[in-house]
């Protein structure tokens, strides 16, 4: 038997890969299953995205290799979209590197900014990619815990407590997944400033920033953040492209040539139709923006019914693409979503997933149409 690497040991398969296995069984054997868990959008993209990647497919190129940097036009399109929409000016030709998925994106930055032994800190409740990339690459997780009683910002004056001096990056993502707390008017200042102190890599992951959220915000909009933050973000969420797999980083030059070293070894380059059909979605409109949160608008109002129907307590003034809820007292996450799949057939994710800190909560995905959400709340009624 041929052993696998060390590495290895040290995450387990994600979890959706291993939960969805079970669901689509039980869907297999004739459950009706609805699936609340995972933040797979179901909704189309722009008609324009389409088109553009349809007419795309005659150009002599669009077969061939494409610029591990992306196509000139795509990278323009992407600084000025963070013009328009968060006031941050970029160089199209030095500060944005599109990605396969921002998802890609962590596991290129780890790559090429840890070494073993490294340390880095995580939310607590957070992104699970976080800690298995960091288990991946050899580093060393260190969990910073956000409370809702802190609406689930960091705590600096408990991080300064820290030993930090092997800490070099640093995760943070704002709006936050799983629980939809929005950046304080101060945070990114904060986050920009405890990174210059500490020499840390600040790292926000922005995905959902556009969802059920009135201002967007951005951390390289802080004067210096450059210096030490980077920023991932994504068309997945917001022009409902999760399948296309479109991201990007965005930040100082130097940082993105160490992180182009790792990606140039490990893809040849974009689709040149997704480039083409993502360079659309970033010209759309503030309309587009305000039809599809009026969709999730709707979904979110039945999923607080549902969340109600299930004696679970929700923030009203969160954003993204998810309702975070707080189960009754004394009630297990993974347990009490386990129970509702088998009588109520319906999945749920437990907050556990993202953490110790997720424990006594759930997750509610808003991709399900108002007849789906309808039904799941017959269901549990």
């Amino acid at each position: 038997m041929i052993e696998a690497a060390n590495r290895l040991k040290t995450v387990e398969e994600y979890y959706f890969s291993k939960k969805l296995r079970e669901v689509n069984l039980l869907m297999a054997s004739g459950k009706p299953i609805i699936n609340l868990g995972i933040g797979s959008p179901d909704l189309q993209p722009p008609k324009k995205v389409l088109s553009a990647i349809s007419a795309s497919l005659e150009n002599p190129i669009a077969h061939k290799y494409q610029s591990y940097q992306g196509l000139p036009e795509l990278r323009d399109a992407i600084a000025k979209f963070y013009k328009v929409h968060y006031s941050v000016n970029l160089s199209p030709s030095t500060e944005v590197l599109p990605l396969m998925g921002s998802k890609e994106g962590i596991l290129h930055i780890s790559m090429a900014y840890l070494n073993e032994g490294d340390e880095v800190l995580i939310p607590n409740p957070g992104y699970p990619t976080y800690q298995s990339v960091t288990n991946l690459v050899g580093a060393k997780s260190v969990f910073y815990e956000l409370d809702e009683s802190n609406n689930w910002l960091p705590d600096f004056q408990e991080m300064e407590k820290l030993d930090l001096s092997k800490v070099k990056l640093m995760w943070v993502n704002y709006p936050h997944m799983p629980t939809g707390a929005r950046p304080s008017k101060t945070l990114f200042e904060d986050l920009v400033a405890f990174g210059k102190k500490h020499n840390i890599l600040i790292v926000n992951d922005n995905p959902y920033s556009f969802i059920l959220n009135e201002s967007p915000k951005s951390i390289l909009s802080v004067a210096g953040a450059k210096e030490v933050c980077l920023e991932l973000n994504s068309l997945s969420k917001t022009f409902n492209m999760a399948g296309w797999r479109v991201g990007m980083v965005l930040g100082k030059s130097e940082h993105l040539n160490n992180i182009l070293k790792v990606k140039s070894n490990m893809d040849s380059g974009m689709f040149y139709g997704i480039q083409k059909g993502a360079i659309e979605a970033l010209k759309c409109s503030n309309m587009w923006f305000a039809t599809l949160n009026n969709v999730y608008q709707e979904r979110r109002k039945l999923v607080w019914q549902l969340a109600e129907a299930l004696n679970c307590t929700y923030d009203t003034k969160a954003s993204g693409l998810f309702v975070w809820a707080k189960l009754p007292a004394f009630l297990k996450s993974e347990e009490f979503i386990d129970l509702i799949l088998k009588e109520n057939h319906i999945f749920i994710t437990p907050g556990t997933i993202f953490g110790s800190k997720g424990q006594g909560y759930i997750r509610f995905s808003l991709c399900a149409s108002t007849e789906v959400l309808e039904e799941a709340i017959v269901r549990v009624r």
